[in-house]
């Protein structure tokens, strides 16, 4: 996979957008880097890098503030669809996320999403099956402390 074109679809809402604006640093068979800005600029949240593991089923981004102070790490677990004929990847957002702050605190959010997208048919009992085993992974690797083994693909590209 060459530079693909790249799309955030989420399940609520219910939505596909073309990531037109984000810059891929780096694309390989096993994770993808991009930079962007926020889409939808926040108090808080103005910029930052992702890392696309393409075999875990997880994206991992760095958010930071508009002066350049990290915000947070925030991990989107996530499936991935990949159409070679026109060489576009669909990330579709399952819902789950974890956050993890400077101080090192760590929060899983967004879990009560999965039952609203379960009862609303937004999101099948095997997808559903598939995000809490990647969020599993996610986790043992933060707890195992190899969280620093993901954010090194994002790092390396810091100024």
């Amino acid at each position: 996979m060459t530079n693909p074109v790249l799309y955030r679809r989420r399940l609520i809402p219910d939505e596909c957008i073309l990531l037109k604006d984000d810059i891929i640093l780096e694309c390989g068979e096993e994770h993808i880097v991009t930079s962007w800005n926020a889409i939808h600029p926040k108090k808080d949240l103005h910029h930052g890098y992702s890392c696309y593991f393409l075999k875990e089923g997880f994206k991992v981004s760095k958010f930071y503030y508009e002066d350049g102070r990290l915000l947070y790490w925030y991990c989107d677990i996530v499936d991935f669809d990949y159409s070679p004929a026109d060489n576009k990847l669909i990330v579709t957002d399952l819902l789950a996320d974890v956050i993890i702050y400077p101080d090192g605190f760590v929060k899983v959010v967004d879990l009560d999403e999965l039952v609203t997208a379960l009862e609303s048919r937004s999101l099948t009992l095997d997808t559903l099956k598939s995000c809490l085993q990647k969020l599993d992974k996610l986790l043992t690797i933060i707890y195992g402390g190899d969280f620093n083994k993901l954010t090194s693909y994002i790092e390396k590209y810091e100024s």
